[in-house]
Order: C-alpha cells, then sequence, then structure tokens
C-alpha cells in the first residue's frame, strides 16, 4: 500500500485552483503550491490569492523550481492547457498523480499523450458556484469534485489515496462508478449553462427563470446528448432534469465562468464547448445548428470586446 499523499500542487490559479488550494492550505499550509511562470508566477507571488475574503500566501514556485509532487491538480482555462502541460514537467514524478478538473472532454488524454495514463485519473468539478475577480475568489457553494478511473468497480489504490487527502482536507468529492459518463454530463452542462449564460449575461437565477434561457440551454445540451448517442456515452433526457436540480442549489447571483470571461473582456472556451461540439457533429453526422449560433455569437464577443487570454 502507498503512503498518502503529503504533497499537492496546483496549476492554474483561477477560481477552481484557488478555492481548492485555499482548502488544502487550510489543512496544512506546507503540503500546497502553485507552479506558475512569467508574469503569472510575480503576480501570484506578489498578491497571493484571496478566498470569501481571506488571503492565502500559498507557495509559488516556477516550473524550474517544482519538485515532484504526490498529488498535481491541473486548473486551467482550455486554450492554456498545452502549456500547462509542458510547465509541469519537473512536478511529475514516478509516484506522481495527475487529476485535471478542467472543463471538457479531453483534457486527460492530452496529458496522458505526453505523461502516460498510467499517471491520469479523470475529473471534474460540478456545483460550485466559485466567482474570481483578480486575485479575489468567492463560492457559496463548494460543489463536489467526481473523480476516478474510467470505471470504478472498486477503489484503486491511487483514487483510494485521493479519496483518503479529500476526506482529511474537507473536499466534497464523489467516486462514479462511470467517469467518462459523468464527464460528457458535465460537458452537455457546460455547453448548455456556459453558453447560454455567456451569451444572454444570465446568473444562475436567470437560467433557473427564464424562458428563453432554458430553451437556448437545452436546445444546445439536446446536440451533445444527440452526440453521445452517436458515441454510445449513456446520456439521455433525464441529465437535463438532473441538471436543473443542481442549478436549484447554486446562488442566484452566482455566474458561470464563461459569463464571467465574458464580463471581464477574456478569451472564452467556446473553442472547447460549441467548437467541439460542431467538430463531433461533422465527424458523426450529428446536426449542431444551435451550437453553431453559439459558436458564432460567442466569437463575435470576444472579438468586439479585444478579448484576450
Amino acid at each position: 500500500m502507498q503512503p498518502s499523499i503529503e504533497t499537492i500542487a496546483i496549476i492554474g490559479a483561477g477560481a477552481l485552483g484557488a478555492a481548492y488550494g485555499s482548502i488544502l492550505y487550510e489543512m496544512d499550509p506546507k503540503c500546497v503550491c502553485f507552479i506558475a511562470g512569467g508574469a503569472r508566477h510575480e503576480k501570484l507571488k506578489r498578491d497571493g490569492v484571496v478566498v470569501n475574503g481571506k488571503p492565502y500566501a500559498i507557495a509559488v514556485v516556477s516550473p524550474e523550481e517544482a519538485a515532484p509532487a504526490d498529488l498535481l491538480i491541473v486548473a486551467v482555462k482550455h486554450y492554456h492547457l498545452d502549456q500547462a502541460i509542458a510547465e509541469m514537467k519537473n512536478a511529475v514524478g514516478p509516484q506522481t498523480t495527475v487529476l485535471s478538473v478542467m472543463n471538457g472532454i479531453d483534457s486527460e488524454e492530452r496529458i496522458g499523450a505526453v505523461y502516460g495514463m498510467d499517471k491520469v485519473v479523470y475529473g471534474l468539478t460540478l456545483g460550485i458556484d466559485a466567482v474570481r475577480e483578480g486575485s479575489r475568489v468567492t463560492y457559496t457553494n463548494q460543489g463536489r469534485i467526481f473523480f476516478g478511473e474510467a470505471k470504478n468497480p472498486a477503489m484503486t489504490e491511487r483514487v483510494r489515496r485521493i479519496h483518503e487527502l479529500f476526506d482529511r482536507a474537507g473536499i466534497a468529492h464523489v467516486i462514479p462508478p462511470d467517469m467518462i459518463r459523468s464527464l460528457w454530463f458535465k460537458f452537455m452542462v457546460n455547453v448548455g449553462a456556459n453558453q447560454a449564460s455567456a451569451v444572454l449575461r444570465a446568473n444562475y437565477g436567470t437560467l433557473r427563470t427564464s424562458p428563453e434561457a432554458r430553451e437556448l440551454m437545452d436546445s444546445a445540451m439536446r446536440e451533445v446528448i444527440a452526440l453521445a448517442g452517436a458515441l454510445k456515452v449513456d446520456l439521455s433526457e433525464k441529465d437535463i432534469g438532473e441538471w436543473y436540480r443542481v442549478l436549484e442549489g447554486l446562488d442566484a447571483q452566482g455566474k458561470t465562468s464563461m459569463f464571467q470571461d465574458v464580463e471581464a473582456g477574456r478569451k472564452t472556451e467556446v473553442e472547447m464547448f460549441a467548437g467541439t461540439v460542431i467538430e463531433l457533429g461533422k465527424r458523426h453526422g450529428v446536426a449542431t445548428p444551435v451550437n453553431r449560433r453559439l459558436y458564432d455569437e460567442l466569437r463575435r464577443i470576444e472579438a468586439s470586446s479585444g478579448a484576450t487570454a
């Protein structure tokens, strides 16, 4: 049996990275660090992160200074993943497990293509309502991290170690029987809720109550369900109902990450959401007109605001 996880490195100090970094820091300030290079390194060293009003001086190391960690959490935006894969090199050692909590359905395979899938467990977050403004992050609902092997009839050793760490730290988590289905459920939610909220400037309360928002969300999600069917992934109409149950528990004033990106004039993850749906639709003969409209509109919004990463 392998020893417990004692060292955790996080690459990505946005809403998710800061939120989980603060929880781990509360457990043990010495157990966690951020990996960041260039200007991001200097900014994190100078400003730290502030989570729910409390400052956290989480250690920051450069990619060159990084040492192998027991657990490496990847929490970057889709368009920063290639850079993150390069920057995490020194943090991946013989005993390291990599857990991606990114949006989308391909980050694990992209990381595994470089470091080996034997290093990677699948992961996602659901229900956290974290909002980032500069170095300040606030959330009222921690949500849960779903993680595990592709299939989880029983806990493998590396999954057990993460489970025990999260129990110690107080990070709510689930080990679902089918992580691929869970990834597609989250992808469906992101394609619907993130994109509809960004186009309509709708917070979670508006997503719950606006017929226009619900119609746009539902129609975008149904295209993902159709794709899942073509790929033999178990996703169906009842999963839209499951999303609405999650949505009911989110702060009405909270905002999706894509809505936050649009408000801040940042580049969005539209390529990974609508772009992926459109590409998979072409490949598998599934019509995706709603996501095509969302893609075009979000690219227009990015261009008009001069969005940058």
